[in-house]
């Protein structure tokens, strides 16, 4: 039996840094230009050119003010903030592209279905069927301030609201318009057939909606479903609704067991353990040679900003750690942020952790592998991954711009592409079949479909 195809997407962020603080500051790098449009559509471009199935866009609805109660470090480090809506880039990196697919991370909290319906619509129109939704619901309690809001809705109820969410944002995109309403009969002068489009209501305990979809059905209609969070709530929320789960790992035993666990969270929702293609993070630097890769490795460690990324690490945990000495232990404490961060970086973890394990660009930092070497070397441990942990790719996360993307392109591919372990052609039809589905629309038994 063949051994099958990874697929890998590479992980990026509308913003100057996104997962290590302070690496914008690499000589000859170019994420200061992350608001320039040729950013993005050169990025676009160089992914497509390397076959990589998606480009997924990282997003994060707040600013990082946990560590020491103040968002100055995560400003002067440029720590995620100033960022910008990842929507706005991708009509014109689809338009420079035919193929490569577009992950986009948009929060429900504090949106209504009605309006992201047609935003999501619109996305997919305008790139010929290759959106997908990275459903989160945000974890700053700054971002619920910036809304409005005197506290950041408490973990597990976000999730039963994205329940809610879910339920109506189905309704709309599959059921409001039927197939074959959309005529264009200029000689009868009927752009769209009444009798084919359907008022939509909804009174949900969160949302209602009463009123037709706003936009004609796109080519996916419900785009492709990521979905992030591998807590116990987050999971049962991925078996039920994700196509493409992304998950941190620091060991082969934490990934292998979220990639289980969210298996069986499928199959208790009546899907099957296979619905679910798993990404997980890793972070690489590749070189011509061992040597070097170890030089880049220095060099990138040489520029990490600590406060900017214990700043990340505090927003990302809920906790303080700016009350914490460089040889402290982590501690467990019950947050409202990412448990499973959390969790993984205090109960979970093989040993104690230490405050300064946090800003080192090892596996304990990054929350994920991080693997460099050789492109041989590189796909080598990839590979192994990839067999413990049970995952179907990975989310190649970005160091340097646009060193990293450049050297998963001209190094990595044509390594994994000579073992026959990665695809030398895209397939044809949109995101969701290139990702291996036999319909451009989400299929039973998957709960959208109980609308179409």
């Amino acid at each position: 039996m063949m051994a099958k195809e990874l697929r890998i997407n590479t992980f990026q962020m509308c913003a100057p840094i996104h997962n290590w603080a302070g690496l914008w500051r690499l000589p000859g790098d170019r994420a200061v230009d992350y608001n320039k449009l040729d950013y993005w559509t050169d990025m676009a471009q160089t992914a497509e050119r390397g076959l990589l199935d998606a480009i997924f866009i990282a997003d994060v609805f707040g600013v990082y003010d946990v560590y020491g109660g103040s968002p100055d470090a995560a400003l002067r480090a440029g720590a995620q903030i100033p960022n910008m809506d990842p929507v706005v880039p991708v009509s014109a990196m689809a338009h420079v592209t035919r193929n490569i697919g577009f992950g986009i991370t948009a929060n429900l909290s504090f949106e209504h279905p009605f309006q992201m319906a047609r935003r999501f619509s619109t996305l997919d129109h305008m790139t010929g069927g290759r959106i997908g939704w990275n459903i989160v619901t945000g974890y700053l309690e700054s971002g619920a301030r910036g809304m409005g809001r005197s506290v950041q809705t408490e973990h597990d109820a976000r999730y039963d609201l994205a329940e809610d969410f879910m339920a109506a944002i189905y309704k709309l995109w599959e059921s409001s318009w039927e197939e074959g309403a959309v005529v264009r009969d200029a000689e009868a002068g009927i752009f769209t057939d009444p009798a084919r489009v359907h008022r939509i209501t909804h009174n949900g305990p969160h949302f209602q909606v009463d009123g037709i979809h706003l936009s004609e059905p796109s080519p996916q209609r419900t785009p492709v479903l990521f979905q992030a969070g591998t807590s116990e709530r987050g999971r049962q929320f991925a078996g039920r609704h994700a196509e493409c789960v992304f998950i941190n790992g620091p060991t082969q035993k934490i990934a292998a067991g979220a990639a289980g666990k969210l298996r069986d969270a499928a199959e208790a929702a009546g899907r099957s353990g296979n619905d679910l293609s798993l990404f997980l993070a890793a972070n690489v630097i590749i070189a011509p040679t061992s040597a070097q890769a170890r030089e880049l490795h220095a060099e990138y460690s040489r520029h990490l900003d600590a406060a900017g990324q214990l700043a990340l690490v505090s927003g990302w945990t809920g906790m303080d750690l700016s009350t914490l000495s460089p040889e402290d232990v982590v501690p467990f404490a019950r947050t409202n942020a990412i448990q499973s961060t959390l969790e993984n970086i205090t109960a979970k973890a093989p040993r104690p952790v230490l405050a300064k394990d946090l800003v080192a660009l090892t596996a304990t930092g990054a929350r994920a592998p991080f693997i460099y070497g050789t492109a041989s070397e590189v796909a080598d441990q990839l590979l192994e991954w990839a067999e413990a942990t049970g995952v179907d790719g990975f989310n190649l996360a970005r160091l340097s711009v646009p060193a990293t993307l450049n050297s998963i392109v001209d190094q990595l591919v044509p390594e994994l592409q000579a073992r026959k372990r990665f695809k030398t052609a895209y397939a044809d039809g949109t995101f969701r079949q290139k990702l291996g589905s036999p319909s451009a629309r989400l299929m039973a038994p998957h709960p959208a479909r109980l609308h179409g």
